[in-house]
């Protein structure tokens, strides 16, 4: 078996059915043998940035490890911020990057580069392989690597002459991969069981695990509020239970407030807390017990005190967990209770404040958000990467099932369209919607291209308030010269304005613009019947300058 050959038979056996990339020269043999691999679809997009987002969005649907094929240095660097944003959403991913010839290397030829190190940092492992003979050995390790927990990317790098080479290579066995047992979870029972006040966090490891249902009975056995991680990046706990009160904001103060109201605290497949901007002090108060369970054994403990911290696989140690819990706690029941009605009373008000504020374009980002959420199809997906109306989003959404809230931690821009495109690829019949910010969606507009292309029926609603709007808030709370002025930098996406039909006529989509925010739950609740993708503008209101004062001509 040719080096090329051993490099298809081992995706094909790793499961891959997909290679989304962008071809160059050094991808030629690559691309020439996939004539002879009807099986494998070469998926195109015209950047690599929205490639490696494609493969994210696929992975994450499909529960596999992706597969993406990148061109020399320029685009693993146009990559990077992929990797980055798999790294941190811990997606798993090899990257096969192309490397020049090795007969000249040696003279830096044109396209060549240090591609290992460009990698290193977004990656989990990067490599170069230098002899055909292992190539097949390092491809498996790729493989077993990026799906080991933390999942991520790792990046092979290839020269191309290497592909081209006609010896004989021997292509090992897939080694089978399971995580360890069940961790003995008897002491971590009795801690939470004693609890008169436990409180749940649920990580993104919970999803990736497919252990939201374990998680919810170990919840409902202790009665316990449940919240998601900070900026969490999928449904890893029903957001229509009773006990669910909401995502942790992404401050260690709001954090540590939060907290401070429970005796106990289970955190389940959580990466740290992962603030966004700076507070004082530590996220986790004083006194508080602990118990921690996560598949990957350096997260125990990492960035705060346990007094038990399990580690091995979730949904088994979950499983584990819910059984010794079983009968223990007999106020349970009524903690549900009490708990669902008040958690009920909250979303109801955060609702009829949304809905209130219904009217037409521009229009409230509340409203908007509400719009979106009330009018989703059965069984939708939301793919999302809209900063300011994300936040109000997540607020209104009520999604039972796993898989069903698709968002990066990694916080690359430009990820949410290529996102998209790869989930709805991987997910079936499932209708997605993806909720973009207009600045992050310039960043990857891209991937409309290859949306429109494979005739991807997904709809991408485009949140346009010609601005940066999260940045002049973050510069209103700090009360600097922007705020005392109401002028901002660098912040504004007008004039000239965005035109977003014309950009969706430029890819050859079909557009829509919300005119008012019933327009908008009308648009969104037609995507169910969608045969090809459809962009969706949705007009809301800017920042509102602070009151202290504004500049002539100031937005």
């Amino acid at each position: 078996m040719r080096p090329i050959e051993a490099l298809l038979e081992i995706a094909r056996d790793e499961g891959v059915a997909r290679i989304f990339g962008n071809p160059g020269t050094t991808e030629l043999p690559l691309m020439d043998a996939l004539v002879d691999a009807p099986d494998l679809q070469y998926v195109l997009g015209l950047q690599e940035a929205s490639v490696v987002a494609m493969a994210d969005g696929y992975a994450r649907a499909t529960r596999r490890t992706s597969m993406v094929s990148l061109h020399v240095a320029a685009g693993v660097a146009n990559g990077l911020i992929g990797m980055l944003n798999a790294l941190r959403s811990r997606t798993p991913m090899v990257i096969v990057a192309g490397q020049q010839d090795r007969r000249h290397l040696v003279q830096d030829p044109m396209l060549s580069g240090d591609l290992v190190g460009l990698a290193s940092a977004a990656t989990k492992w990067a490599v170069e392989v230098q002899h055909a003979r292992d190539l097949p050995v390092v491809l498996r390790r790729a493989f077993a690597l990026a799906a080991r927990p933390p999942a991520g990317p790792v990046l092979v790098s290839v020269p191309m002459d290497l592909l081209e080479e006609g010896c004989d290579v021997a292509v090992p066995a897939r080694s089978p991969v399971t995580g360890p047992g069940p961790a003995d979870v008897a002491d971590a029972a009795a801690l939470l069981a004693a609890a008169e006040r436990p409180v749940v966090v649920a990580g993104d490891g919970v999803g990736r695990a497919g252990a939201v249902a374990e998680l919810v009975a170990v919840a409902e056995r202790l009665g316990a509020v449940v919240h998601h991680q900070p900026m969490n990046d999928g449904v890893d706990f029903p957001t229509g239970h009773p006990l669910y009160a909401g995502m942790l904001p992404p401050r260690n103060a709001v954090i540590r407030e939060t907290l401070a109201a429970h005796d106990a605290a289970l955190i389940a497949g959580c990466h740290a807390f992962m603030p966004h901007h700076y507070t004082p002090g530590p996220a986790v108060p004083d006194g508080l017990a602990i118990v921690q369970i996560d598949a990957d054994p350096a997260e125990i403990g990492r960035n705060f005190a346990v007094r038990h911290g399990l580690t091995g696989d979730l949904a088994g140690t979950l499983r584990a967990l819910a059984a010794a819990l079983d009968g223990r706690v007999p106020s349970a029941k009524e903690r549900i209770e009490r708990l669902g009605a008040a958690h009920a009373r909250a979303r109801a008000d955060t609702e009829e404040r949304a809905a209130a504020a219904y009217g037409p374009a521009p229009m409230d980002p509340g409203a908007a958000a509400h719009a979106v959420a009330a009018a989703l199809p059965d069984d939708a997906i939301v793919v999302e990467e809209a900063i300011t109306t994300g936040l109000k989003l997540r607020a209104v959404l009520r999604q039972d099932r796993p898989g069903s809230y698709v968002h990066t931690v990694g916080g690359g821009l430009g990820w949410g369209i290529g996102a998209a495109v790869g989930t709805r690829m991987g997910c079936g019949d499932r209708p997605v919607v993806a909720v973009l910010g207009d600045g992050c969606a310039m960043f990857g507009v891209q991937g409309l291209w290859s949306a429109a292309r494979y005739r991807v029926p997904a709809a991408f609603v485009v949140m346009n308030n010609g601005e940066y709007r999260t940045l002049k808030e973050t510069l209103d709370e700090g009360g600097g010269a922007s705020a005392e002025h109401g002028r901002y930098v660098g912040m504004d996406l007008a004039p000239p304005a965005l035109d977003w039909q014309a950009a969706a006529r430029l890819f050859g989509i079909a557009s829509v613009r919300a005119e008012s925010a019933a327009g908008l739950a009308e648009a969104v609740a037609a995507v169910k019947d969608l045969e090809a993708p459809l962009l969706i503008e949705a007009p809301v209101a800017g920042h509102a300058p602070s009151s202290r004062g504004r500049t002539p001509g100031s937005r």
